[in-house]
């Protein structure tokens, strides 16, 4: 099969593209730079057909609509989608000529949990313009596929973390390594509430997993979305006592109102951390696992080893 993948060189290309190449595809990944994050193996890279251009440019114009009509392809994976305006163009671009489009979501199109573990057929209350424009974006998909066969399916990870990405830390935001610092010394480290606000990490790989588990499942993907996520998600505290353990210490903890974690946190921090705590994701796998035989390989405590693995063997982490 011919495959375009669009944005193949971040945490989730950089798995799924050897995947397809050694399941014998032909691959062409548009992107900005010729540079996954993850080369290895490069003798799979070399496979790839390259297409360098830059998206946000190209769409200020007519350029990329032009350049999706000119391209070939059986199956179409976008992974840089983030407004209806441009999933627009791709619809426009594709329909009646190509067998499957992928669209890579967010669980944040889902708004705050309100029932957990929160499944698909869930209505969906976003409240942050990244999760409403996703939103929008999976509505308009699923109607093109029951209105006229457009061969949609929408995969919604998320937060998607890998061994060079920090994952959202124990206090919900991306805030330097600090923080790992502090439970591995055993020093004081802030939560807000209560610390049960909770997170749902996914593994880049696992991600790439369920992208390829829906091409081969075509027929009980077309028409769905799914959640892509580790199997279970963990509170803020319990990370906070997993990635102590590692370091054998358990975490010295200080629980303040949400509000109040402005006071101990950067702005741009804390903003992350509201956003997390207000979402408190949590979602079953159990649509993925019934119709395409998804089975998540890491967990989220194995997300944060690999990660504070990575951290130290790079000296980003001195304990």
């Amino acid at each position: 099969m011919k495959i375009l993948v669009i944005g193949g060189t971040g945490h989730i290309g950089s798995n799924l593209i050897p995947r397809l190449i050694l399941n014998g595809h032909e691959v062409s990944v548009i992107a900005r730079h010729a540079q996954p994050r993850y080369a290895n193996p490069q003798v799979v890279w070399k496979q790839v057909k390259w297409i360098i251009a830059d998206r946000t440019a190209e769409e200020k114009d007519n350029t990329w609509r032009n350049r999706m009509l000119e391209l070939d392809a059986d199956i179409v994976i976008d992974l840089l989608c983030f407004t209806p305006e441009q999933n627009q163009i791709m619809y426009e671009s594709f329909r009646g000529r190509i067998a499957h489009f992928l669209h890579c979501g967010t669980i944040w199109s889902y708004g705050p949990c309100e029932s957990i573990p929160y499944e698909e057929r869930f209505v969906r209350r976003p409240i942050t313009e990244y999760g409403i424009n996703k939103a929008k974006i999976e509505t308009f998909l699923l109607n093109t596929y029951h209105q006229d066969g457009f061969p949609a399916t929408i995969l919604h990870p998320g937060h998607i973390s890998g061994r060079r990405w920090l994952p959202i830390d124990p206090q919900g935001t991306i805030n330097g390594v600090k923080i790992y610092e502090h439970l591995a010394k055993g020093e004081k480290v802030h939560l807000p509430g209560d610390g049960l606000a909770t997170l749902h990490h996914v593994h880049g790989d696992d991600v790439a997993q369920i992208f390829e588990l829906a091409m081969q499942h075509r027929e009980q993907s077309l028409g769905e979305a799914f959640s892509v996520v580790a199997p279970y998600a963990v509170t803020l505290k319990g990370l906070c006592r997993h990635i102590a353990s590692l370091f054998g210490q358990i975490p010295n903890l200080e629980y303040l109102p949400l509000e109040e974690m402005n006071e101990v946190m950067d702005k741009n921090a804390f903003e992350g951390t509201r956003a997390h705590v207000i979402h408190s994701s949590c979602c079953s796998i159990s649509k993925a696992q019934r119709l395409l035989g998804y089975q998540p390989r890491y967990t989220t405590e194995q997300i944060f080893l690999e990660c504070i693995e990575y951290l130290l063997e790079s000296g980003q982490l001195i304990i």
